[in-house]
């Protein structure tokens, strides 16, 4: 399994899109407060429908709290300041994708603690801002678990 971590997310729909994405992978979400919205808010079980439930979904008063409860052993952030292509590294279960916030993304005392060749970009356009953080998490998520033969997925 693979941790997908949120970093203090303000959009309700964005949020409510990556715990669908989570129960349809078998991912596990960690959410880092505080969060930018109620987590019963309106806008995130519509954005979320039903998945709540089937979701694995845990939340940390702050990083270093997720560091101490997950013990992780590699995190990748993924960020605009990337210094490698997500396409670049092999995952492996157990592996942390960790995302900033839309309107901040990784506070620079997250960013100074992840090596720089584990600061994962998702390439663009140039002269782009960044992509919606729900899309971001599906590239990534759905990349890590193709590289896991898609492990628990249904047979075809």
């Amino acid at each position: 399994m693979i941790h997908v971590v949120l970093h203090n997310p303000k959009i309700p729909p964005n949020t409510g899109n990556v715990i669908r994405l989570m129960a349809n992978t078998g991912f596990k979400l960690h959410l880092i407060e505080p969060l930018g919205f109620d987590f019963e808010e309106k806008q995130l079980r519509r954005a979320g429908l039903d998945y709540h439930d089937l979701s694995n979904v845990e939340r940390h008063a702050n990083y270093d709290a997720f560091i101490k409860a997950v013990s992780p052993e590699r995190v990748f952030a993924i960020t605009t300041k990337g210094k490698a292509r997500y396409t670049d590294v092999n995952f492996k279960a157990g592996d942390v994708l960790l995302f900033g916030s839309e309107t901040a993304g990784l506070p620079t005392g997250v960013m100074n603690q992840i090596p720089e060749q584990k600061r994962l970009l998702i390439p663009m356009q140039p002269n782009n801002r960044s992509l919606n953080l729900s899309n971001s998490v599906s590239i990534l998520v759905y990349e890590a678990w193709r590289q896991l033969e898609f492990v628990g997925a249904r047979e075809i």
